[in-house]
């Protein structure tokens, strides 16, 4: 395949602005030959049409102009490459398009569209798959109703196929659209637009809607790009309920062979984008498609017209010969006058002026009708119709079935007074099929399943009356069978009733052989070996079946099972083997139920035989079985208990009469062998005794003990401190939750008095004498398992009054010595504040905590040798405020 990519000149035309008024277009091609400079290539001429609509009222924006030339880009057809970069395709006429309007028209709505064509020439290789040609623009109408418009641009193209597509395609030319006279379509009015074609070849054309596009290239620069888009070209998005194939609605159609598009207009004026393919057929294959692309509007106009519809026909049930006629044209708002002749031949009083008349004709039979109406501006329109009067025309059938098992059987009744049914159409009612049809006068329809069926008569006569009719029919199940047993057992010796119930209507049970009566729901069977009897039931042709086996045993037998240990208080469900039907029980006191199979014993004593009576009919036998009881094991635990860390507890197991005990878990046990072993645990632990006997009641006996451990705890008794000789002390044992724990404060050493007022409070008074010195108080906390955690405190006894000493000087050189300059506070409770100062006023530090002092750091700096302004305030144990102020010096 050849690839040569040929230039041709390149001219560049700027496009300031484009409006939103092109109305439509299409490109075509015209075949002339093969180039006479190269035989390999071929020459076409490209025609791009462009329409433009002049009418646009009262729009702010300007009307787009046609002047001027416009670019055309060609693409390989084989991977969509450029094969020649814009081609500047030149004007070669311009006409504008008039509506002349009909006098019918009334309101006449401006219609005028401006038609430009451009042509070029050009010379391409005879390439295999062919080469498409583009022209891309930008804007389409704002707001068009069936598509998406804004920012959608509009590309025309058309593809020149190559030879893989056919062998004539290359050597083909376009068919062209014809442009008649302008397009004038009136809201909800009938349509008929012309988009046939013509081919110069004699090729077979067909028509079919088609996709407008779009331009990705012509919305990007919102202008007339250079270049146009590339295939494969982006389609329009339709707005729902319209789709490409549906531009104008779902009554507007195509007729394919003529190009001609009619229906009802839509109900909706304004601007709707319709497409029509036309394909070229040669010798039975399709060698070229080419597009038209149009926005049509819809306006609102009135029109004066006559329609009738083609024909009218009455077939009423009651004999009646008169029918009411109207003008069926849409909006008929505008005629003046009316005349109806009837059509009756013989008579010349058969007319009428009314706009809606009613008529009695005189007998039946076929008339033709005619209408003329007729409006002041001089328009006069005439349209005919066929009047058919066969009244008594009455749709009916007959239906005969029962069950979904067997055939319906439909008959048609339709009555006709004139004339005579010759055709039906049967829907005989099932909604998820579409194959539940027949024609036939007399049909036969079987149903799948049973229930509702809404069946429909559709009836037409030889007179052209057509009535319907539906009636509700009931498809049956087949009959019901309700067996209480299914399977059951007799002696030899006996006679059974077999039990049954139906909607059907007759019975018979099959074989008849040991058996009274085998055509009711319930016979007397006798049978000498076992036998299925099987019972069909017939209802209206429609059959079921179910069946019954009597199990037939010359003798029985009855097995209680064998004797059995439980734990007194314990019940057993007993272990009966027997093909008996009914069973008595002796004694029924501990039973749960004396007459079952396999009743619930809870026997009291220590031994209980019980004896049973198996019958099957009059086949019986006996059997007993012995239950034996014995007590549960015994075993008790002593109480729950809490011990401290580190604590040795013994377990108490006692009561125990088993034969054997365990321990769980044995973690921590001194011994797991002994019932009262030694434990040291170091968490909480729950530990269980299992008592078991090894015969009797094998049920074993549990008890539980839990041993809660408390976990070491610490008590402050507070830093060690000093107070003024006579003033109260108030100590304080701090603990972490002290609601469980017990105190007691002593003096060392214990032999001189303590001077507490109370030596188990927490937070003791200690009130000292002049005579001492100091004295050390120990705090004893403990709980009530007698945990136990201790602390001491020293209280120096001053002789001077309540006082706050700060020192003079202090040297921070973190030598661990004089580092700080904190307040000495002697006979103080607390301290309100111990603030230092610069010469200049400025706070340096401050505290209300006892023992804390200034490191001589400010920010992490540290100060230069100075003096510092101190004040310092507390509070002594009496209440009284103690304030000092001074000066210390800060040493380097």
């Amino acid at each position: 395949m050849k690839r040569n990519i040929f230039l041709i000149l390149i001219l560049f035309l700027g496009i300031k602005s484009y409006a939103h008024h092109i109305s439509g277009g299409e490109i075509y091609y015209t075949y002339l030959g093969k180039s006479t400079t190269d035989t390999s290539k071929l020459l076409y001429k490209i025609t791009l049409v462009l329409y433009k609509d002049t009418a646009v009222n009262g729009s702010s924006t300007s009307v787009a102009s046609l002047k001027g030339d416009y670019n055309i880009s060609i693409y390989r057809g084989d991977n969509q490459q450029l094969l020649f970069n814009t081609v500047v395709i030149a004007k070669n006429y311009d006409y504008m398009l008039m509506k002349t309007y009909s006098p019918c028209l009334v309101k006449k709505p401006p219609v005028a569209f401006s038609v430009m064509t451009l042509d070029t020439i050009i010379e391409v290789p005879n390439l295999d798959d062919g080469i498409y040609v583009s022209h891309s623009l930008c804007c389409r109408v704002d707001e068009i109703i069936n598509v998406q418009s804004l920012n959608s641009g509009a590309t025309f193209w058309v593809k020149i196929p190559g030879i893989n597509e056919n062998k004539f395609a290359p050597l083909n030319s376009s068919a062209i659209f014809n442009r008649k006279d302008t397009i004038l379509i009136c809201k909800n009015f009938p349509i008929n637009l012309d988009f046939s074609a013509t081919d110069s070849d004699g090729d077979s054309l067909f028509y079919s809607f088609a996709n407008g596009y779009s331009s990705i290239t012509a919305i990007s620069t919102n202008t007339l790009p250079t270049t146009a888009d590339a295939p494969p070209f982006t389609t329009v998005n339709y707005i729902a309920p319209y789709i490409f194939s549906q531009p104008l609605g779902v009554g507007v159609t195509i007729n394919p062979t003529t190009g001609f598009v009619s229906g009802n207009a839509p109900d909706s004026a304004g601007v709707y984008l319709i497409a029509v393919w036309v394909d070229e057929y040669r010798n039975g294959f399709k060698i070229a498609q080419h597009k038209k692309e149009f926005q049509i509007r819809v306006d609102d106009c009135e029109y004066t017209a006559a329609n009738l519809k083609p024909t009218y026909i009455t077939c009423d049930p009651r004999d009646s010969l008169r029918f009411s006629f109207k003008n069926e044209f849409i909006t008929d708002t505008t005629t003046t006058q009316y005349h109806w002749d009837f059509g009756e031949l013989n008579l010349t009083t058969d007319t009428s002026s009314k706009p809606s008349p009613t008529y009695t004709y005189s007998d039946t039979g076929v008339f033709m009708m005619k209408l003329t109406v007729l409006n002041n501006l001089g328009c006069t329109s005439s349209d005919s119709a066929i009047v058919k009067i066969f009244p008594g025309y009455i749709a009916n059938f007959k239906s005969v079935g029962y069950c979904y098992q067997n055939p319906f059987i439909f008959t048609n009744t339709t009555y006709a007074k004139y004339g005579f049914t010759d055709s039906v159409h049967w829907d005989f009612g099932e909604l998820s099929l579409t194959t539940d049809t027949s024609t036939l006068a007399v049909s036969s329809y079987q149903y799948l399943t049973p229930g509702n069926r809404m069946v429909h008569l559709y009836a037409h006569s030889n007179k052209g009356c057509i009535d319907t009719v539906s009636h509700l029919i009931t498809v049956l199940d087949k009959p019901t069978i309700n067996l209480p047993f299914k399977d059951t057992l007799i002696c030899s010796i006996d006679t059974l009733q077999l039990k049954s119930s139906s909607n059907g209507v007759s019975y018979l049970w099959t074989p008849n052989k040991w058996i009274l009566n085998n055509q009711v729901p319930n016979p007397l069977v006798f049978p000498k070996k076992s036998t299925t009897y099987m019972l069909t039931v017939t209802d209206h042709s429609c059959v079921s079946n179910d069946s019954i086996r009597v199990n037939v045993l010359d003798f029985i037998t009855v097995d209680a099972g064998p004797n059995v240990n439980i734990c007194l208080g314990d019940s057993f469900k007993m272990q009966t083997t027997s093909y008996a039907l009914s069973y008595v029980w002796t004694p029924a006191l501990t039973l749960d139920d004396s007459t079952k199979k396999y009743p619930i014993a809870t026997p009291t004593k220590r031994a209980t035989t019980y004896y049973v009576k198996a019958n099957l009919g009059k086949c019986q036998d006996r059997d007993s079985v012995t239950i034996f009881t014995s007590p549960h094991p015994k075993i008790t635990l002593s109480p729950d208990t809490s011990i401290c860390l580190g604590d040795t507890v013994r377990l108490f197991g006692s009561n125990y009469n088993g034969d054997v005990f365990s321990w769980s878990p044995t973690t921590f046990l001194s011994d797991s062998n002994s019932l009262s072993p030694l434990i040291k645990p170091t968490i909480s632990t729950t530990y269980i005794l299992t008592s078991s006997y090894l015969t009797g009641c094998l049920k074993p006996k549990k008890d539980t003990i839990k041993i809660n451990i408390v976990q070491p705890f610490t008590v402050f008794a507070g830093r060690d401190t000093s107070v003024v000789f006579v003033q109260p002390l108030q100590l304080s044992a701090l603990v972490k939750d002290a609601s469980d724990k017990q105190f007691v404060w002593t003096r060392f050493p214990i032999q001189f008095p303590n001077y507490l007022n109370d030596t188990s409070s927490q937070y003791p008074i200690a009130t000292l004498p002049q005579k001492v010195d100091s004295v050390y108080y120990i705090v004893k906390a403990f709980t009530k398992e007698n945990c136990v955690a201790f602390d001491t405190v020293r209280i120096l006894v001053y002789k001077v009054p309540p006082e706050i000493f700060v020192p003079t000087a202090f040297t921070p050189n973190e030598d661990g010595k004089n580092d700080i300059i904190k307040p000495i506070p002697v006979g103080i409770k607390y301290l309100n504040y111990f603030n230092v100062y610069n010469r200049w006023g400025q706070l340096l530090f401050t505290t209300n905590e006892m023992g804390r002092g200034w490191d001589g750091k400010v920010n992490g700096v540290y100060q230069n040798s100075a003096a510092f302004i101190f004040t310092v305030q507390g509070v002594d144990y009496l209440g009284n405020s103690i304030y000092k102020k001074g000066t210390f010096v800060l040493i380097r």
